[in-house]
Order: C-alpha cells, then structure tokens, then sequence
C-alpha cells in the first residue's frame, strides 16, 4: 500500500461562547486545518490540527506549507505503522510537531482501518465504555460563571475549569473560584486557568485566598519554576498545560513537583504516536491527564477519545469534546457528549467520515 494524494482544507470554527483568558487572550473564531490521505488501495486516513497563535508557537498556515515539505517523503510511502514514517518525517524536517500531528493521525486511521479494528485496540484496548468531561467556562462576570457552571453541572458534568485572569484583578478571580465552588457543591473537581496569564505575585494571592477551598490551579505562570513556585506557597495541587510538550517536559515538571495533573494535547506533542509515548510516561510518573487538543472539531476529537479510552482509567482525570464547543461539525457521525461523559466512535480507524461539504474548497493538494 501507499499513500497516493495529501489534501488540505482549511475551515473556520466559530467558538459557541467566546472565550476570555488571561493577559488579554480570546478565542472566538478559529481555523481548523483538515488533512486526508488517500492510498492507492482505496483506503483514506483523516487528521486534524487546530493551533491557536496566541496559544503555544504554532499557527494554522503553517501547516500546509510544512505537509508541502514533507509531501516528497509522504507520497509513495507505505503509511501502515505510524511511527517508522513519523520517523522519517522526523529527520526530514526538524520540529514542526503541530504541523506533523494531522498526519499522524491519519496514518493511524488508515492503519487501523487495514487491521479492521477500532483505533483504541492498536493503542492498547479499550478499558472504558466513556469518559468523563470537563468543561471550560470563559472568563467573565462572577455571577455569569457560575450560571455556565449550574447549566453544565445539569446536564451531568462533574469537572469544571474556570478561566481565570481576563481583567487582570486577582481578587475577581478569588470570587470566580469561590461561587462556581459552592455553584457546584461539594466532589465535582473545579480548577482555575490562567493559560500562563498570571504573575507569580497574584497567583499566590489567589491561591492563599481561596487555600480554604478544594480547587486545583492549571499553569497559572508561564515558567514550570514559577508554577512550581505558586504551588509551593500555597499548597495547593497544579496542572501543567502550556508547559508540557514532550518527555523532556514532562520529567521536569515531575522533578519540579508541580505536575499534578497534566494536559496531553495532540498536536503539541506531535499526534497519536507522541502522545501514546507521552500517555505511558505520565502513567510511570503518577501524573493525572486531562487528554485533549489545542482545538478544533470531530476528527481530532475521535483520534483522542480513542487514546483516551485506551489509557489506563485511574490515570485519566478527564479528556474534551472539542467538537461541542464549535460549529461547523465536520463529520455528522462524531461523538457527542451524554451526561457528561463522551465514547470514542464505533467502526474501524477513527469511526468518523467527514463531510466534503462542511469542508469547503480544497486549500491544497500534493500528489
């Protein structure tokens, strides 16, 4: 078998809710890039990287002109067993794991979809019938939060992320901590998100401030050091997110002591294969994992709901229904979320066919 054709498109995803971060961050409107690999055995592999500027170092046009680097190598090659060509593409162009991500996962949906098996059997079977949700709640009014909060508690979601640090008044964001505490009661898991957005100094007051509080903190800082800084003088658990790209990473963070938990995304680490290895670190150090993405719709949502389902449950403490948050859906066939939990999708690979019509007019194709 090989790959034949590389198409892309590029579709703008309209953020349901708008949504405030710290340090003058918003995502409301965000370009999604779709990626299909097509075989000369009439079998095709989809994948999907959503990276948002402001977010980490990587921006949706700059991953077709990096496919269109790696197109030589791609195009002829067998794409059954993702990892020996992602190393391939590895020594071909150094870096650019957001831009590799799409690929590796349509690799492994077409590799999936050769072995007649679901995604999660190749990553190491099932364990879960679903998984449980989080759900981020955009920074805004107090009283607002918590009425977000009350809505998604409703509809069966026990874990809360409450963005932190929009209008730079730290004392605002003890209040927005504390009422979507109480909104929700005592269990459900509530922790506070400044995407890097926070000082050293504001981070610990908050953190003293609400210490009373079961909340968890999420990269407060922009540095593991001053995170790790935060949880020292105040106590209280932390999630690593911006921070937490590869193994490197991740053992720093672990030696810091400050990763508690921490967000596997797709493609920050570089796809499936990446995050498989990720996944299996993060288990041997302890660390709790939120699996998700930076962005984007079904087909990235599919690829990791079935690494999530795959993943030892105790190590899981939530993973993202991306899709949810956004329209257009780009497959009518892509998991939804159901009293808070959501499955991967049946059938083989991915379990998802993208619609061409939510797709829109190619952006480019190598073959």
């Amino acid at each position: 078998m090989k790959i034949t054709r590389i198409t892309i498109w590029h579709v703008p995803l309209a953020s349901h809710t708008a949504y405030n971060m710290a340090a003058g961050k918003k995502c409301e409107t965000v370009e999604t890039v779709a990626v299909r690999l097509e075989t000369d055995a009439g079998i095709d592999g989809w994948g999907e990287a959503c990276p948002i500027p402001h977010y980490l170092p990587a921006y949706a046009r700059g991953i077709a002109p990096a496919i269109e680097e790696m197109a030589p190598v791609l195009i002829g090659a067998d794409p059954v067993g993702p990892e020996a060509l992602m190393d391939c593409l590895d020594a071909h162009l150094i870096g650019h794991a957001y831009a590799k991500s799409p690929i590796d996962i349509a690799l492994w949906d077409i590799t999936a979809k050769v072995a007649g098996l679901p995604l999660h059997a190749l990553l190491g079977g099932r364990r879960v019938r679903d998984l449980p949700l989080y759900h981020s709640i955009t920074c805004i009014a107090p009283d607002e939060m918590v009425r977000i909060a009350k809505d998604a508690y409703a509809q069966g979601i026990r874990q809360f992320q409450v963005k932190l640090g929009a209008d730079d008044d730290w004392q605002a964001d003890v209040e927005r901590l504390a009422k979507v505490r109480a909104a929700v009661g005592d269990g459900p898991l509530v922790y506070g998100d400044w995407n890097c957005g926070s000082s050293r100094l504001d981070a610990i007051r908050v953190g003293r401030a609400v210490s009373g509080l079961d909340v968890m903190f999420e990269q407060p800082c922009a540095t593991l050091e001053d995170c790790a800084a935060v949880k020292s003088a105040t106590g209280l658990p932390m999630k690593i997110d911006e921070n937490a790209h590869d193994a490197e990473s991740l053992l720093k963070a672990h030696s810091l002591q400050c990763m508690d938990a921490v967000a596997i995304k797709l493609s920050k680490m570089g796809g499936v294969s990446a995050s498989r290895r990720a996944r299996d670190l993060c288990v041997h150090l302890g660390a709790q994992m939120c699996i998700e993405d930076t962005w984007g719709s079904d087909i990235t949502t599919a690829a990791l709901l079935h690494l999530g389902a795959a993943t030892d449950p105790k190590a899981v403490m939530n993973v993202c229904d991306l899709s949810g948050y956004v329209s257009p859906r780009l497959a009518p066939d892509g998991p939804v979320r159901q009293e808070g939990r959501i499955a991967p999708p049946d059938g083989t690979g991915l379990g998802i066919t993208p619609d061409p019509d939510r797709l829109g007019q190619a952006a480019a194709q190598f073959d």
